[in-house]
């Protein structure tokens, strides 16, 4: 396969990424899940994606860019929130080849600890920072840690998909 073949397979999988993070955002915030103290991004699920394609990395900061501003987020959320999906999915990336639980903390993790204060400082949400950053926490581990976890176990057997060597 040639470089100008990878990176189409590259380009492809990022934009693919981006677009599904997208929808999946659009779709939770229907039900008031997508913003605000308690969040469960079924999208970010996906950032156990980056275990198996790097693609993933770019397309994760990118659709959560574009979720963020399709939902209403302030400035300052669009880019520390995105900021925080990019960390964790770089994270994810760095501990693919360890266990694969451990993939889904490094999200869970820089969430937890950055869309707090984005939500006490910029959006003057009611609660503490220690209590915000439980019901992320929360929100998080429900949906990287479980979620993303059903996702990791039904990517495993197709899992070639991502490597543009074996196609």
């Amino acid at each position: 396969m040639s470089n100008f073949q990878k990176k189409i397979i590259f380009i492809t999988q990022g934009a693919m990424t981006a677009a599904l993070y997208v929808v999946l955002t659009c779709f939770i915030n229907a039900f008031g899940l997508a913003s605000n103290a308690i969040q469960v991004r079924i999208s970010e699920a996906m950032t156990i994606l980056p275990a198996f394609t790097p693609a993933a990395i770019p397309g994760l900061f990118v659709g959560c860019i574009i979720s963020n501003i399709a939902t209403g987020c302030i400035p300052p959320d669009v880019i520390l929130g995105s900021l925080a999906t990019l960390i964790g999915a770089v994270g994810t990336y760095l501990l693919r080849k360890e266990h694969r639980f451990l993939a889904s903390v490094p999200p869970i993790i820089a969430n937890t600890l950055i869309v707090p204060i984005t939500l006490k400082y910029f959006y003057h949400a009611d609660g503490t920072i220690p209590f915000l950053m439980l019901t992320i926490f929360i929100g998080e581990f429900i949906s990287c840690g479980i979620l993303g976890q059903i996702l990791y176990a039904a990517i495993i057997p197709v899992k070639k998909v991502f490597n543009p060597e074996t196609m």
